[in-house]
């Protein structure tokens, strides 16, 4: 849960310390110091900032979200469980934004990773649904409708996707 820069602060200083102990000949002091710098390394490329910044989306910080979310080298690095939240709060930033294409871009991005639940994931197909209602694609719509239903647990979820169904519906017609 570190930001980039505390990150390579504490890689710099496993190394010194790695150092030191070299001088010392203290090998496996210095062999410990190397594998917290190797984890640190893994850390920062495959864990990154995402859930520092989820801490942020989750207060509705979304400036300061996007501003962590940038420090994000590769976001096609990033570990699977991690990516799918990544690209969830670049779409909602940009739904925000109303940049309705780059919304749609992560959420199409969001909906082959795993998230936190099937909700999560059922609230990702609502976005790409509602998404392409706004385009006056219904085909496209009522196949994210169909997936969210599969994927919903929750009553509100359900209720939504009644919703957007009724104007797929109105709108082949």
């Amino acid at each position: 849960m570190y930001n980039t820069w505390s990150r390579y602060t504490l890689m710099a200083i496993f190394v010194l310390s790695a150092l030191t102990s070299l001088y010392y000949d203290q090998y496996q002091l210095a062999s410990v110091f190397g594998f917290l710098f190797a984890f640190i390394l893994w850390s920062h490329f495959k864990q990154s900032s995402v859930l520092l910044a989820s801490k942020h989306f989750q207060k509705s910080d979304f400036e300061k979200t996007e501003q962590i979310l940038k420090e994000v080298i590769s976001p096609d690095r990033l570990a699977k469980n991690r990516r799918g939240y990544y690209e969830f709060m670049k779409a909602n930033i940009a739904l925000q934004r109303e940049d309705f294409e780059n919304a749609e871009y992560h959420f199409q991005i969001a909906s082959r990773f795993p998230l936190g639940s099937k909700n999560d994931k059922a609230f990702v197909m609502i976005h790409l649904a509602n998404l392409a209602l706004r385009k006056k694609d219904a085909e496209r719509a009522k196949a994210y409708i169909e997936r969210a239903k599969e994927l919903a647990t929750t009553s509100r979820a359900n209720e939504i996707i009644k919703t957007i169904e009724k104007e797929a519906n109105n709108l082949a017609q």
